[in-house]
């Protein structure tokens, strides 16, 4: 069931940063690292949380924290899945949203469709090691019947975050999921929901990023239980498929998410990472390259290893700084 490999052009000391938030792909360093923020499954109550993990290229992943939770919520179900980090455009604070959900503690998803949450889970941080206290913000119509894998990427168009997440509706007896959408500005206060994407039939886990002048839009498309990819000028639109999409008949994914792995440089073109939950087999994550995100080819990757079976989650391109400071706060030297 949104990324965060969003590229926002910002000063040249924060290239990195330009990986991380939704403009283009101006930047010519390569990031320090990556931070992928994800959860375990439906075990216990404590594999429903946030946890973290580490990689010095994108590919290879070592989990921090001993492997243990990050973040836990006691708020609203008591659970947390398919997390989402977003750097702020002002490049100082760092904001993560979640689905409140616990199936481990109710194991009835057709509660979860009908009578769940509509409530996100959000942490802030200026650091990604100290962070706030956890907050239930409601964002979904009164009738949603749950709040599901949001989002988030900066609206350069309208000066705030586009934030989207799939929801079910008692207004046509929760036949069918769609993406929705409300505005903020600070995380806190959010605007009225509106329907962002309709589809003919159920669709979930939608990202978004953006390469140069346009978005890429990822969403699963439940009916055929597979991704489908967009792309468009604006994030209001207009939307066109890309035809050309490789893995549009690869069945049984979903939590698309893609990300910067290395930049263009000294005439090599850059390689975008494209990670798909296999979660019909429970095989966790997938990969997935291009040099072009606009020809909508993609190939199989090796090379890529997790610790565990990483759950639907994103992932955060990071500076030096930040990579050695998670390092030294989640995973210090022993005596």
């Amino acid at each position: 069931m949104p990324s965060l490999f969003h590229l926002l052009v910002l000063l040249p000391l924060a290239c990195v940063a330009v990986l991380a938030t939704g403009c283009a792909t101006t930047a010519t360093a390569a990031p320090a690292g990556f931070l992928f923020v994800t959860f375990k499954g439906e075990q216990t109550p404590l594999t429903e949380q946030i946890y973290f993990a580490l990689s010095p290229d994108g590919r290879n992943w070592t989990a921090l924290n001993r492997g243990e939770p990050a973040l836990v919520s006691p708020l609203g179900e008591q659970g947390v899945r398919d997390p989402y980090l977003l750097r702020a455009r002002d490049n100082k604070t760092f904001y993560l949203v979640a689905t409140d959900l616990s199936i481990n503690r109710n194991r009835s998803w057709d509660r979860a469709v009908r009578n769940g949450s509509r409530s996100l889970v959000i942490w802030e941080s200026t650091d990604l090691v100290k962070w706030s206290e956890p907050r239930l913000v409601a964002v979904a119509p009164p009738d949603a019947g749950c709040a599901w894998a949001p989002e988030a990427i900066y609206d350069e168009d309208t000066g705030d975050y586009l934030v989207f997440w799939a929801s079910t509706t008692r207004r046509d007896q929760f036949a069918k999921h769609r993406i929705w959408a409300a505005r903020t500005r600070d995380f806190r206060t959010f605007g009225e929901p509106f329907i962002y994407i309709e589809k003919p039939t159920t669709i979930i886990d939608t990202t978004i990023i953006r390469d140069g002048a346009d978005y890429y839009r990822f969403t699963k498309d439940e009916k055929f239980k597979a991704i489908t990819l967009e792309t468009a000028p604006k994030l209001a639109g207009p939307w066109r498929s890309i035809p050309e999409f490789s893995l549009a008949g690869l069945l049984g994914h979903e939590g698309p998410q893609c990300y910067l792995i290395e930049p263009a440089a000294s005439g090599r073109p850059p390689v975008w990472g494209l990670i798909l939950d296999h979660y019909v087999k429970g095989a966790g994550y997938q990969p997935f390259v291009t040099h072009d995100l606009a020809s909508g080819r993609f190939e199989p990757a090796a090379g890529f290893s997790f610790p565990f079976r990483f759950r639907h989650g994103s992932v955060l391109p990071l500076e030096s700084a930040e990579y050695q400071r998670l390092l030294t706060a989640y995973d210090p030297p022993r005596p």
